[in-house]
């Protein structure tokens, strides 16, 4: 079993910036994946950047550029790290984070609410 802790998540005004960090502990040897989804009120989640074991990003068309993932690890956790600058109000959401292991098993966060206003 994985467990996964968010937190940074706030209110910020357009054009700030907020950090997520979300942390896996217990099993997590076998994890291989791991990536930032989004939620808005009324819409579907989405993936917003994901990284490998192997250090490989990939990031959704409406936050590259401006957000920014990354990886760290202890040894016994292993952590995602979202760098979020240049904010917008199309930004605000409910942030998970998620966890690929091996086996297939799939984990996730209970998410850090993201608002962007003035």
């Amino acid at each position: 079993q994985v467990k996964l802790v968010e937190s940074g998540g706030g209110l910020v005004q357009p054009g700030g910036s907020l950090r997520l960090s979300c942390t896996a502990s217990g099993r997590i040897f076998s994890i291989y994946h791991m990536a930032w989804y989004r939620q808005a009120p009324g819409k579907q989640r989405e993936l917003v950047a994901a990284v490998t074991i192997a250090g490989h990003t990939n990031y959704a068309d409406a936050v590259k550029g401006r957000f920014t993932i990354s990886r760290g690890n202890t040894v016994n956790t292993e952590s995602v790290f979202l760098e979020m600058n240049s904010l917008e109000p199309e930004d605000t959401a409910v942030y998970y984070c998620n966890a690929l292991q091996y086996g297939p098993d799939s984990y996730w966060g209970q998410g850090t609410q993201v608002t962007v206003s003035s």
